[in-house]
């Protein structure tokens, strides 16, 4: 609930009563005191939405120079023209140059030796003075992260993610958020990745942004969703079957009519493997089990395929932050049945801290992030 309590205090700030803008999100007040609740995707979005509507910026008044809404839009239409991702991320960075006047944000193309140089996109203050604003930069690098994504129509993995401020104690949704590499108090922030990336052209057109903004800023929380991806035929296959009659590798390659090695390429090349999609959906599972059923932890953690309730254990504590047996208890407590989601994961990060998911009704989602592969050392082996 970090990123809700950061995106309603400037409006607190004004003097202005949130209680009404979160019930309108769908977020009720009193998780804000739950420090480890979480809410939906489409929540958050909706009071992002809300609370750039009243102070007329869409980042948060995390600078002194408003980021007037429709900003986001105008930056989207600028960007159409440009045929490759480093041609629109150049453009991108030159943008909040104009709009902004305490952040910087820059690209380097490629760095370091190797077969996979990084390029970064880095996060600096404009004048010597200007001090860090934290949700400053957490926000600007969802926002950066999701329109790349979506720019290529595929999920670029982030490398590495660095800093320029000690370790807060939430973390742990950085790595759903960025990358499960992470470094603190480093002289700038900023996310790398492969310079490859660079080069893949942006097919994005007019009609489909049209579409893409008509759902922001939720897409760009959730980073890049293609349902006509082959991450997502996968785990359609699996949504369909118990954790106990999961394929094989070679079986679900198999089912798609592709040789294993075909499957594995393509899946990297979306930013995914076979075993991190088990791992997703094992989560989810998880967390409408705890929620929705009596089942004791063991039989959850033997109905998910863990060794052993330890293994799972360890796992879940990890996603969320919590272990099973908390989790659930928090959950009965104070009546936490308002809409926050158990999000099936998008396989594409889970935006800022909150559960990534359409979870209707109770729960609380863990975040649809790359970072679920927890415990992947503890979860039996028998099915890749």
């Amino acid at each position: 609930m970090c990123f809700v309590e950061q995106a309603i205090q400037p409006v607190q700030a004004r003097g202005i009563d949130t209680i009404p803008i979160l019930r309108t999100a769908g977020i009720a007040p009193h998780l804000l005191t739950l420090p480890q609740a979480r809410v939906s995707a489409s929540s958050y979005s909706t009071l992002w939405r809300l609370v750039a509507r009243v102070l007329d910026d869409e980042f948060f008044g995390q600078d002194s120079h408003p980021m007037r809404v429709g900003s986001f839009a105008m930056l989207c239409h600028s960007v159409m023209g440009c045929h490759t991702l480093e041609h629109a991320l150049r453009r991108t960075c030159r943008f909040f140059s104009l709009v902004l006047d305490d952040l910087a944000v820059t690209l380097e193309p490629g760095s370091g030796a190797g077969a996979h140089p990084l390029a970064m996109l880095r996060l600096g203050p404009c004048r010597p003075d200007a001090a860090v604003r934290v949700f400053g930069h957490e926000t600007m690098l969802i926002l950066l992260h999701g329109l790349m994504c979506w720019l290529v129509g595929r999920r670029v993995p982030i490398v590495q993610a660095c800093f320029a401020y000690a370790e807060p104690l939430y973390s742990a949704e950085y790595k759903m958020m960025y990358s499960e590499r992470m470094k603190f108090d480093m002289p700038t922030t900023q996310i790398e990745f492969e310079s490859r990336y660079l080069s893949l052209p942006v097919i994005q057109t007019p009609e489909t942004l049209e579409a893409f903004l008509s759902s922001a800023p939720e897409n760009i929380v959730l980073k890049y969703k293609n349902e006509r991806s082959l991450t997502a035929r996968v785990r359609r296959q699996l949504r369909i079957l118990l954790p106990a009659d999961w394929p094989r590798f070679e079986e679900i390659a198999d089912t798609l009519h592709l040789t294993a090695s075909t499957l594995r390429r393509r899946l990297a090349d979306e930013g995914q493997s076979y075993q991190l999609l088990l791992d997703e959906l094992r989560r989810d599972l998880a967390i409408g089990a705890l929620i929705h059923s009596t089942k004791t932890v063991s039989a959850i953690a033997g109905e998910l395929g863990f060794a052993d309730p330890g293994s799972f254990h360890r796992a879940f504590k990890k996603w969320t932050g919590t272990p099973p047996a908390g989790y659930r208890k928090t959950r009965a407590v104070r009546g936490t049945g308002v809409g926050v989601g158990v999000g099936v994961g998008v396989g594409v990060g889970v935006g800022v801290g909150v559960g990534a998911g359409a979870g209707a009704g109770a729960g609380a989602g863990a975040g649809a992030g790359a970072g679920a592969g927890a415990g992947a050392g503890a979860i039996k082996r028998t099915r890749r």
